[in-house]
């Protein structure tokens, strides 16, 4: 029903009543002492008048909630105020009666100020009587609300609810404008959307949940005017409180009886309702990331909160944004694949609690988009309580020393995705796919072979006591795990081994700044002090000779992101925790779009995947593999896989990322409070890194579809090929010299083999007839007429696997 049209004479008269004698009945009614003042009434009618003729209102502070990418299961929710603004039509008639009953029973009658409810407070307050009564209707309270939260200084909050003549006043001519421009069902909605139901509940959505457990409209009588009796004072008819109790039954049933007297129900439904026993929930609405809907989802609730604070769109500083986010009224839909997330927290903590030093960080990104899908860590996302602290004292010796705390179980720090205090993890032989993308950006194919020595003296000069410098000099020499990684390996095979010597002498013919280059386009932010140094020129990065072997930090979530960028054919997307985001109003905003650029060429970024298919069990689209650091991961995946593991010394740190064409995974773990730890991380320490990433990938592609990685196609996998002249039976050195001047790398097998030739001359070459320009040729040397047993040359490419455990 629309608001009726007031008669001009009716309204004419309100305002002249309330402007002329609202002096006088106001203050009697606030002040009795000045009942009779002539200045009063004056000063009323002058202030009365002085009135601005529109009120402003702001829309009160909302709840926002945070979903799941399913857009259903609830993730958290944030506010100031526990508000979320509802229709009249969803709001039980019988508390609209309630309302009524309990703060103003002619309502539907006067114009917005009941002159007769003034009059009366007037009469009952100069009489004497024990109980002072107010005037203020509905649409008055309304208005008073409507007031302090279009406040923008406290002073103007303080003025809308101080007891003064002024207030009244005010109350007045604003309920008269409000009252002809709204509905009385309008104002109805406004005021039970914005009353405060004490508990931390804020309109009748809220109080209905906390108290009761149900949406508004399912409230009935007893429940209905219970609520009603609330919003005179919160505190005092507390139901939840001892002392409040018995108050707050009294007050039920007063507003029962009085939906009797007025008609709204039947003294029969009224005495019914009166014999109820008053049961209640108390049950405050979640705030926050530590009150998630699942205790392991703080991470990533934490993981979008601080992105939130960063973004520009919702304020111009941090506290803005926050106040937005808590006032706003937002449904969120968060990119948290409810499936992975499970996955992910299950596998950290397998055989591994949050006491544990280690911690098990994984990370999961959707290639293509940048949505993160999931993050876990074995760690509670909780604030240790000072008063009776959880936490174990810290693993570093110093900080035991004076026992100081660590933290774990409990933390709120990002450990997963970094921030303030978390610069991040050495993530090893991860970062070698860095210095293959790099030499294959530099037109360096797949095919490329390098002989690759127990040791590597590379021309970065470090401080000669480095245990890394060539003994005696102060160049850096780095080593491999194992000497059976020695021979000639092209990028398939060093990579899936994992050969140190492979990758220092390809990232030195590159450029090591070439290499950090690329591990910047694909995310790689260099938060620590001396990895932003390293970084910060070309000159600087040119001598960073081991960061082809993950010396600088990161965290799982910049790590999952290099590597889905790859996996989606070199497109980087900016990591993002939102897919939708939704206003008060049901508007939608643009912000939640993925931003997206191509950084990577698309074959360069298809044979970088190619290549690590190897070191997780796959096979290659060229069945190149030979080796593998992680070769389960496939069989466990059961679905086209890359990736990449990775250590650090002494085992300090371990890291493994496997990704399919759906989800990259990238997991590390470390110790946060003591980088420098004694507890061996690596990937066959029982319950290390590994499995919490292989278990997280496959739970995330249960029931997903096996999609092939694109392989790559041209040159990038062979490069240009150049025949190899025929060097049989020729001395060694005439070989060298003849294959080192058509363009080849030659290198003399320390093996013999049965052949034709004179012995020690060369019997052939491995690969023989065309191989890539540049690439190494190996001259095999003959035995004469008889063959070493077992004395086969190894062909380029494929050394024997090497046994023992899996490193790098």
């Amino acid at each position: 029903m629309r608001k009726r049209d007031h008669n001009v004479l009716t309204n004419a008269a309100s305002l002249l009543i309330c402007g002329l004698l609202a002096g006088v009945v106001v203050a009697a009614a606030a002040f009795p002492a000045v009942a009779m003042s002539g200045l009063a009434a004056k000063a009323g009618a002058e202030t009365f008048g002085a009135l601005p003729n529109e009120l402003t209102v702001a829309r009160a502070p909302q709840i926002t909630y945070l979903l799941a990418s399913d857009g259903k299961t609830p993730l958290a929710t944030m506010y100031d105020e526990n508000r979320k603004d509802v229709k009249l039509k969803d709001i039980s008639p019988l508390m609209q009666k309630a309302i009524i009953a309990a703060e103003d029973h002619d309502f539907y009658k006067h114009n917005g100020v009941d002159l007769n409810g003034v009059a009366r407070a007037f009469v009952n307050n100069q009489s004497g009587a024990n109980s002072r009564q107010g005037a203020s209707t509905l649409t008055m309270q309304y208005v008073r609300l409507a007031i302090a939260y279009s406040a923008t200084h406290p002073a103007d909050v303080v003025a809308a609810t101080e007891d003064t003549s002024a207030r009244k006043l005010r109350e007045m001519r604003y309920a008269l404008q409000i009252d002809k421009e709204l509905t009385k069902d309008e104002i109805l909605e406004r005021y039970l959307n914005i009353a405060a139901f004490g508990n931390g509940a804020y309109g009748i959505f809220a109080a209905s949940q906390v108290y009761f457990g149900k949406p508004p409209s399912k409230l009935d009588i007893q429940e209905s005017a219970m609520l009603a009796g609330m919003v005179k004072a919160p505190t005092a008819f507390d139901p939840t409180t001892r002392a409040g109790y018995p108050e707050a039954v009294a007050r039920r049933d007063y507003v029962i009886q009085n939906m009797a007297d007025i008609g709204a129900i039947t003294q029969a439904e009224a005495d019914q309702a009166k014999k109820i026993k008053l049961k209640v929930n108390n049950k405050r609405t979640p705030n926050g990331c530590v009150d998630t809907n699942q205790r392991t989802w703080g991470f990533f609730c934490d993981y979008f909160y601080r992105w939130w604070l960063q973004q520009e769109t919702f304020g111009s500083t941090s506290y803005d944004r926050e106040r937005r986010l808590k006032s706003g009224g937002y449904t969120i839909t968060t990119t948290l694949d409810v499936q992975a997330q499970k996955g992910a927290d299950k596998a950290v903590r397998n055989h591994l609690g949050e006491n544990s030093k280690a911690a098990r960080m994984v990370a999961v990104i959707e290639p293509g988009s940048g949505r993160v899908r999931a993050i876990s860590v074995n760690r509670n996302f909780e604030i240790d309580n000072p008063d009776n602290p959880k936490n174990k004292i810290s693993s570093d010796p110093k900080k035991a020393k004076k026992k100081i705390l660590g933290n774990y179980p409990n933390t709120v720090n990002p450990l997963v995705t970094g921030g303030p205090g978390i610069t991040g993890y050495q993530a090893g032989s991860t970062f070698k796919m860095f210095a293959l993308v790099a030499a294959l950006e530099k037109g360096i194919p797949l095919s490329y072979t390098i002989n690759a020595q127990p040791q590597f003296k590379s021309e970065y000069i470090i401080d000669s006591s480095n245990p890394a410098a060539c003994k005696g000099t102060h160049f850096y020499c780095p080593k491999n795990a194992s000497a059976s990684m020695t021979g000639v390996h092209n990028m398939w095979s060093a990579f899936g081994k994992s050969v140190n010597t492979y990758f220092i002498p390809l990232q030195q013919q590159v450029g090591a700044e070439n290499v950090v280059k690329v591990a910047q386009k694909l995310g790689i932010t260099f938060r620590a002090p001396s990895d932003a140094r390293f970084a910060s020129t070309k000159d600087y990065a040119h001598q960073w000779g081991a960061f082809s072997l993950g010396v600088s930090q990161t965290t799982p979530l910049e790590l999952a992101n290099a590597y889905a960028t790859l996996a989606a054919d070199g497109k980087y997307c900016e990591p993002i925790p939102v897919q939708e985001i939704r206003g008060p109003d049901g508007d939608k905003l643009d912000i939640a779009n993925p931003h997206c650029e191509q950084r990577i060429s698309t074959e360069v970024a298809r044979a970088a995947v190619d290549a690590a298919r190897c070191p997780v069990g796959d096979r290659s689209s060229t069945s190149k593999c030979t080796g593998a650091t992680a070769g389960n991961v496939r069989g466990i995946v059961k679905a086209p896989v890359a990736g990449k593991s990775g250590t650090t010394d002494s085992d300090k740190t371990s890291a493994l990322v496997a990704m399919t064409k759906q989800y990259a995974v990238a997991g590390i773990m470390a110790d946060p409070d003591w980088p420098q730890t004694n507890q061996k991380m690596g990937h066959d320490v029982p319950n290390g890194i590994n499995p919490a990433v292989y278990e997280t990938l496959r739970d995330a592609m249960k029931n997903k579809e096996r999609i092939e990685f694109t392989p790559p196609s041209g040159k990038i996998i062979l490069g240009d090929q150049r025949s190899i002249p025929d060097v049989k039976c020729q001395p060694i050195d005439a070989a060298k010299s003849r294959l080192r001047g058509a363009g080849f790398d030659p290198v003399v097998s320390t093996s013999k083999v049965a052949s034709s030739c004179p012995k020690d001359t060369a019997a052939g070459t491995s690969p023989d007839g065309r191989t890539i320009k540049g690439g190494v040729v190996t001259i095999e040397v003959s035995a004469g007429g008889g063959a070493t047993p077992g004395g086969d040359a190894t062909p380029p490419g494929t050394p024997p696997t090497r046994p023992g455990r899996p490193r790098g």
